[in-house]
Formats: structure tokens, C-alpha cells, sequence
């Protein structure tokens, strides 16, 4: 066993391995338990194992612990993991913490957390990386910072004062936000919230995105109106119309009214449509461009870091204007066309002739099947008109026909469901009746 001095923070993302060197998963966090007079003692790791499950390693498992990587037994519990009572996580409920130093010396935030083997097979708490409150009157000033054992601290117990969340963000600043919605979802409820309130606007409204429905809905709860506003108009706008849609009517409504006028009128068109059509489906935001483009535009356009991959596949050509609904739209330029193609190309010449646009009451079973029939990852969607309005994803479809708990479902529980899915894709038979939907708006006649 390496006797390495390990912080934890550094170990989150860490790679899992078994004796063979086969990747077993990822750390996530590191559990202990308090002790009366001694530190807290690490009784093992929580991994995330392929499925997105979480799950727990004993640490009497664990062969080598380093800030690059973690050696284990190879036998591993693959049931979920539970937090019991007594114990702690680290990265989730350690950092951040606030801390008296015992000499009366004032007090400091944990920013790290060191753990070191003291026998074999056990580890420990050795050291806290603590910061003191800053002293100069400069924005830019950082409190001093030290390295203290456990015993130079003890915990601050304020009633009522909230954990502070900016370490803990730090922390999981590299994750992508599905991973960090998984992240939220495991912490205890009220860290959940007090990490949600810290995260900037764009960063919660991607991390929501990645979440069941039930849960978004229970941190925009938690948010006054401007901010959930604010967070609201940073969301895909099909994403935003399915989180207002489970909301009560009346702050619905009210945060329609709050939010960015461009982006309430994307949403409100989208709640205007039937959840399983290509209209309640739809994303408001493809690419647009006038026929007198060139490749080099297009190009430019879909190389933006910020857009979807599904949304970049291909550009939607029409007459202006060029904003949703847009002028009479004329076809889609897909970007492998454009790459076979010189820069000064028109794209009104690239247009895909085998390719119909479908109507926003079109069926989600249709829709899949164009996706499908076609290996397309995308298909346009008009009005009666002949006007664009938005593009259906493959992912709008999959997230559609996927169940609602799939988040939290490794990837052999759900075998029987894709089979069946498949099987009503090729006849049609999606059920839409009858039965929940993924997402919750109202239909015509005001009921979910």
C-alpha cells in the first residue's frame, strides 16, 4: 500500500482499477466517520461504475491510492450506494466546512482534505488545507492560507449558518454537467440547494437540463422568481418549456413574464404544442442561413463551441426572415456536404432534395421513424405555412422515449424497455395515452 499523503479533492474524477488494469470507474467522493479523540477515520471511496451508479468500495479493498489513480482488489459491491448514518463525505459535506483553530487564533474555511495510511489497509484524516478570512479592504484579496492538523480545529456549530458551496464547486469545475447533476442528486438536500445557489446562471441551467424533472423542479423552487428567471433563459428553450410546464400555472406564468422577451416567445410557442408531437418536441435554436450563404459561413457557424453536436450536423436554408418562424423554408445543408464542397459554394445549391421537412403535429412515432429510416440525427419542422420553426434532435427523441428514471438506472435494467421501444418504433405504436409522459406540458384541453 502506498503511504502517499493523498488530498482528497485532487482524487475526484480519479480513474478505478482492478489488478488486471481493467478501468473499474471513477471516484467521486471519499467516506469517513468521526471518531471521539482520534481524526476521522476513511472507511472507503465512492466509485461511479459504467450505468452512473455510484457505489461503495471498502477501503480494505483498495491497494494503492494516488492523486492519478486508485488500485483495487477487483472485487467489488455493485449495489447502490446508501450514506449511513455517521458518515461523511468528503468533497460533498467536508469542504467548504467553516473551523475554529483550538488556540483562539480565529477561524478559517477547509479547502482540502489529506488523508494518509496509518496501518495497513487503514487510512486517515492527516492534515486540512484551511483558509483564513481575508484582512485587506481589496475584491481581489485571499485570506491567508495553512496547513493544520485535526486536532489544531474544531468544527464551528452556528445554527442556522449555511456551509459554504465555492470549494465544492472548485472542485467539480472540470465535470460535464451530467456528471455534476449526478454529483447534486447525491448530496443531502439542503447542500444540494446551498451548491445550486452558488453555481453562475449558465452552469446551473446546463446542470438542470441533465435532470429529472421532479428534481428541476424542486431546485427552481428553491430560487427567488429573478433568479429562476435568469437560469431559465440560459436552458434549451424546449428544455425550459418542459420545467415550466410542471411548475404551478400562476408563477409559470410569472416567470414567463421575468424572463428575456425573445426567450419567453420561443417557450411559450412550445407549450402551445402537444407534448408528443414534432412541435412539443422540437428545439426553437437550429442554425439558419439565406440560400445566398457560402460553405465557408456554414462552416463558420457549426464551429461554434456551444453548439450541440446534433444542432452543427447541419444548417436549415430558408427566405428571411431568418429568425423562427422564419421566411418559406427550402431544405438543410448537412456539414458533410458542405466539407465536399469549395468555400465560395452557395449552399442553395447543397440543399438535400430527399429530405421533407415534417409538420409540428407530426407523431413522435413519425418522427423517429424519419430519423431512423434515414440515419439522420436531425429533421426540420414547418408550420402550415411552410415556415421553419425548429429542428427534432435525435436526442429530443431519445429523451422522449427513454423512462423518466433512466438517470439512475445502470445500463442492463432497462434491456426489455429498448427492445420494446424498438419494436413500437417499426410499427408506430408508441403509446402517448394513457400513460405519464416524459415531460409534463399541458394539452389542449388543460390536463398533463
Amino acid at each position: 500500500m502506498s503511504a502517499t499523503r493523498v488530498f482528497v479533492a485532487r482524487l475526484a474524477g480519479c480513474a478505478v482499477f482492478d489488478p488486471a488494469g481493467d478501468r473499474v470507474g471513477k471516484v467521486r467522493d471519499v467516506l469517513v466517520v468521526y471518531r471521539r479523540a482520534d481524526a476521522p477515520s476513511v472507511v472507503g471511496l465512492i466509485v461511479e461504475i459504467p450505468g452512473k451508479r455510484r457505489v461503495f468500495v471498502s477501503i480494505g479493498r483498495v491497494t494503492s491510492i494516488s492523486a492519478g489513480q486508485i488500485i483495487t482488489t477487483g472485487l467489488i459491491n455493485v449495489r447502490r450506494f446508501e450514506q449511513r448514518g455517521g458518515e461523511v463525505r468528503v468533497i460533498a459535506e467536508m469542504l467548504g466546512r467553516r473551523v475554529l483553530f483550538a488556540d483562539d487564533s480565529g477561524e478559517a474555511i477547509v479547502e482540502d482534505v489529506a488523508i494518509e495510511e496509518a496501518a495497513p489497509g487503514e487510512w486517515q484524516v492527516s492534515q486540512l488545507f484551511v483558509r483564513r478570512p481575508k484582512t485587506g479592504g481589496s475584491p481581489f484579496a485571499k485570506g491567508t492560507t495553512a496547513f493544520v492538523s485535526w486536532r489544531e480545529v474544531r468544527e464551528s456549530a452556528i445554527v442556522g449558518e449555511a456551509q459554504s458551496a465555492e470549494q465544492l464547486i472548485a472542485t467539480y469545475s472540470e465535470m460535464k454537467p451530467a456528471d455534476l447533476a449526478n454529483t447534486l442528486l447525491d448530496l443531502p438536500q439542503e447542500r444540494r440547494h446551498e451548491v445550486a445557489e452558488e453555481l453562475s446562471d449558465d452552469r446551473l441551467a446546463d446542470v438542470l437540463e441533465e435532470m429529472p424533472e421532479s428534481d428541476q423542479v424542486e431546485i427552481i423552487g428553491r430560487l427567488d422568481d429573478d433568479r429562476a428567471a435568469d437560469v431559465l433563459d440560459q436552458m434549451q428553450p424546449d428544455d425550459a418549456a418542459d420545467l415550466i410546464a410542471q411548475l404551478p400555472e400562476e408563477r409559470g406564468e410569472h416567470l414567463l413574464e421575468l424572463m428575456e422577451p425573445e426567450e419567453a416567445d420561443d417557450v411559450r410557442m412550445l407549450l402551445s404544442y402537444a407534448p408528443d408531437t414534432a412541435g412539443g418536441l422540437m428545439t426553437t435554436e437550429p442554425i439558419i442561413v439565406s440560400a445566398d450563404a457560402t460553405v465557408a459561413e456554414g462552416l463558420a457557424l457549426i464551429r461554434r463551441h456551444e453548439l450541440a453536436p446534433a444542432i452543427g450536423a447541419a444548417v436549415c436554408v430558408t427566405l428571411p426572415p431568418f429568425e423562427p418562424p422564419t421566411g418559406r423554408f427550402l431544405g438543410m445543408v448537412h456539414f458533410q456536404r458542405m466539407l465536399r464542397y469549395p468555400p465560395h459554394e452557395r449552399l442553395g445549391t447543397l440543399l438535400d432534395q430527399g429530405l421533407d421537412p415534417v409538420t409540428v403535429d407530426a407523431s413522435a412515432a413519425e418522427v423517429s421513424r424519419i430519423l431512423a429510416s434515414y440515419n439522420l440525427v436531425s429533421v426540420p419542422v414547418v408550420d402550415d405555412n411552410h415556415r421553419l420553426v425548429g429542428v427534432v434532435t435525435i436526442d429530443d427523441i431519445l429523451d422522449y422515449l427513454l423512462p423518466d428514471d433512466w438517470r439512475s438506472h445502470a445500463d442492463d435494467d432497462h434491456v426489455s424497455r429498448r427492445a420494446a421501444a424498438r419494436a413500437q418504433l417499426k410499427t408506430g405504436s408508441i403509446p402517448i395515452q394513457g400513460q405519464p409522459q416524459k415531460n409534463g406540458r399541458r394539452n389542449a384541453n388543460g390536463t398533463r
